[in-house]
């Protein structure tokens, strides 16, 4: 899949997210997602922020804030957007769908693997279903299995061997684990609700 395709994908699940996100009751957009610490109204915020990068002193002042880590700038940020109203944010995704503003620090195959797992994120907790392209899950698993932070995949699934049993992908030595590529990708990405489709003799090492 090459740049054109990746960002093609990127705003097909950017809109169907909005579709999800659009048919939720008051209680579902409170409800947990699959990010400890994250209601599902602040995965959709974050996923909904990713076109709309701030400035770079803005984003300075709110590392500040953060005491300089990562992730809580991620969750603070992403908690204040999601106090706008639901329909704003579900609006923002759709009228950013195909907008290819990026973060200053990203790139586009980091921004395809986050909004296919945000998705997941949401949709898994809330027992609905949202499809998943499966050459952009591909590419996204590519893509965690051979960076280092913040997943640490390859370290931290030492010992395993990931098959996909939808399409022709692999990655690992070990024990097999078999099983979906979108489950794979939630694997490699630490959402652990993923064990549950998974299958071989590595399992109990991955959960």
């Amino acid at each position: 899949m090459d740049r054109e395709a990746s960002w093609q994908a990127i705003a097909r699940q950017r809109r169907d997210l909005a579709d999800l996100l659009d048919g939720l009751s008051a209680a579902e957009w409170e409800q947990p997602s699959l990010c400890a610490g994250w209601r599902v109204r602040d995965v959709a915020a974050h996923v909904a922020l990713a076109p709309q990068p701030p400035s770079v002193w803005a984003m300075a002042v709110d590392a500040a804030r953060a005491g300089g880590r990562f992730h809580k700038l991620n969750h603070d940020v992403s908690v204040r957007h999601a106090q706008r109203p639901v329909a704003d944010l579900v609006g923002e995704l759709r009228r950013f769908a195909d907008s290819r503003r990026l973060p200053a620090v990203t790139s586009y195959r980091n921004i395809l693997f986050d909004v296919l797992v945000h998705a997941q994120d949401i949709a898994v907790p809330l027992g609905r279903p949202l499809p998943m392209q499966p050459d952009a899950a591909v590419v996204a698993a590519t893509r965690v299995w051979g960076m280092g932070w913040p997943f640490w995949a390859r370290r931290r699934l030492r010992g395993v061997r990931l098959v996909a049993t939808d399409v022709a992908w692999a990655a690992g030595d070990g024990l097999e684990v078999t099983g979906p590529i979108d489950a794979l990708l939630l694997m490699t990405g630490r959402r652990e609700a993923a064990s549950a489709r998974l299958s071989g003799a590595g399992v109990a090492r991955v959960a």
